[in-house]
């Protein structure tokens, strides 16, 4: 005949274990076990204890076992289980990634959870799973631009656009400029739901918009123009050098356009040695920190309202900039150069496409040499 180990508790212990077997928000099963422990530590026997608080013997001698090895803890939740055996083995599993990520179906150019599941014999909620755990998402079209940029210079560019971003220089004001070409002028019919429009307008003609963010304080110096040209880049340049203050050397961040290297701004900005001219690396718009102001005010004065003529159009941007220098709010670039999303993301896609090119080169060598046999 077995015997129970015997339970010594010492005053804290059993304070506790008190507290559990009769807390009012102590769940019912805890209760029970913090009891048969007391009683254990009474000198009951496991047959006793479990006709007290009616529970099997085994159980008694299971948590008698479990408050030995792991305290009063041990009684507040249950042992971790094995659960059932996954239907999905590995070696399937690796076939669904494989199949997904390498191979084609004979019609589409991308599975779905049913043409893959019909290919493979499995279940379509099977696939599902798996691409969920691994985060494959077939439906989903990523795209990326590539720099025209030789490596060195664009990562020189980088640095030197990002390093006015997060460290700028004493005495100097740094401007993010860009213009917002063919703003259309769209008078669309609103219903009474709230943000709804009718598909069908009229176009009353368009705008550009000619803008230039201070990095420090968030305010914008801004004009609209009735063309694109390198004559109305040349009359912002005269009209940022009337607004910003004679005393302080102004670096503009613009893009690699060719409206911004004609001869005659070339000349003027020659005679006007306070503008510092940093252009963004080819294709990286978003390394322009105005963009960000142009997508907030295209959203929120724009996209969702009707005008009629586009001395409307540019009455209500010019609101919203009025309202935004008001209460500026500066945007804030926090990601070095090193660090920066876009450009770990671009280097990635690379890499991959290079590797992907290799392997169809030498596929499609190994074919033609295995034909020229043949």
């Amino acid at each position: 005949m077995r015997v129970a180990e015997a339970i010594e508790t010492d005053a804290k212990t059993e304070a506790e274990l008190r507290t559990l077997s009769k807390g009012r928000r102590v769940e019912a099963c805890v209760q029970q076990r913090a009891s048969v422990i007391l009683l254990a530590a009474q000198g009951w026997q496991n047959k006793d204890i479990a006709d007290e608080v009616k529970l099997d013997r085994r159980q008694v001698a299971m948590w008698r076992r479990r408050f030995i090895e792991g305290g009063v803890q041990a009684l507040l939740q249950d042992a971790s289980r094995s659960g059932r055996t996954p239907s999905v083995t590995s070696a399937v599993e690796s076939l669904i990634l494989s199949t997904t990520l390498h191979e084609q179906p004979a019609a589409a150019t991308h599975w779905s959870t049913r043409t893959l599941a019909s290919y493979l014999g499995l279940s379509a909620t099977t696939i599902r799973r798996v691409w969920r755990r691994n985060g494959i998402k077939p439906h989903l079209k990523g795209t990326f631009k590539v720099s025209r940029d030789p490596p060195l210079r664009f990562d020189d560019k980088l640095v030197d656009v990002v390093g006015l971003y997060m460290n700028p220089r004493e005495r100097v004001l740094v401007l993010s400029c860009a213009e917002k070409s063919q703003i259309q002028t769209l008078n669309r019919t609103k219903s009474r739901r709230a943000g709804t429009l009718t598909y069908d307008y009229r176009r009353h003609g368009t705008t550009t918009l000619f803008a230039a963010l201070k990095k420090l304080e968030g305010t914008v110096i801004s004009v609209c123009q009735d063309w694109h040209r390198h004559e109305e880049w040349f009359k912002f340049l005269r009209l940022i050098d009337r607004k910003t203050p004679k005393h302080l050397q102004l670096h503009l961040i613009v893009e690699n356009q060719a409206t911004h290297k004609r001869p005659k701004v070339q000349a003027w900005l020659a005679h006007h040695p306070r503008f510092v001219v940093h252009s963004t690396p080819d294709n990286t718009s978003w390394l322009n920190m105005v963009k960000r102001f142009f997508r907030d005010f295209s959203e929120y004065d724009i996209r969702r309202d009707s005008f009629t003529s586009v001395a409307e159009l540019q009455q209500a941007m010019a609101q919203y900039i009025e309202h935004l220098n008001k209460e500026p709010k500066p945007f804030i670039w926090t990601a070095s150069p090193s660090d920066t999303a876009q450009v770990t993301r671009a280097k990635a896609a690379l890499a991959r496409w290079a590797i992907s090119a290799e392997q169809n080169d030498a596929l499609q060598h190994q074919a033609d040499v295995t034909g020229a046999w043949t």
